[in-house]
């Protein structure tokens, strides 16, 4: 792992105050992000369970077309199936875990991560864990840098979301739940903190 690398992502996300906007702040943010070269707000998200902290720092892309506002189908459409998607938008997704982690029946040391995900037609979809960060997208995909792949739980969402949301809920004792919600279709895994 590149810690100098890292904490530069973490402090850049940080100090940028790229946080979820409000539906006012959004539309100028959209703007500005787009003179950047960014298409879509960022986000951080953080828990602490059982004295471990996860950190996700991802793109989050709108239903809409940046350019157009016109609605796209996501998934098996903007997010095609069959093929390794970055798991947001812009720069790759990035996790950082202070502990060693289980993320579905993978063993995730800690440090920090790239997360894609792998949808297929059926509906089902992988998680995909890989060792390399700091990339933009996905291009070039380094499979020989992938820990694993974990199978994701696909759920229906009881109402549209518009923004790609990334969600770490609080399970009980030593884990959690990732959740990534987009459209009307949500997936999960479940980890726990490793003794």
């Amino acid at each position: 792992m590149k810690r100098p690398l890292l904490f530069s992502l973490l402090g850049f996300v940080l100090l940028a105050g790229l946080t979820s906007p409000s539906r006012a702040q959004a539309s100028s943010r959209a703007a500005t992000l787009l003179q950047k070269g960014r298409f879509s707000p960022h986000d951080t998200i953080s828990r602490k369970i059982d004295g471990n902290r996860v950190t996700i720092v991802y793109g989050r892309p709108y239903t809409n077309d940046p350019y157009t506002h016109h609605p796209r189908k996501i998934w098996g459409g903007l997010v095609p199936d069959g093929k390794i998607w970055r798991l947001g938008a812009d720069e790759a997704t990035l996790l950082v875990t202070q502990r060693a982690i289980k993320l579905g029946g993978l063993d995730v040391p800690a440090g920090a991560y790239t997360l894609f995900m792998l949808p297929a037609a059926d509906g089902s979809a992988e998680l995909i864990v890989n060792r390399e960060i700091g990339q933009w997208g996905i291009d070039p995909y380094h499979k020989d840098d992938e820990l694993g792949r974990v199978p994701l739980t696909r759920y229906a969402l009881p109402s549209t979301v518009d923004e790609f949301t990334i969600v770490l809920d609080n399970g009980n004792g030593r884990g959690g739940v990732l959740k990534l919600m987009w459209e009307q279709t949500g997936y999960s895994v479940d980890y726990t903190v490793q003794k």
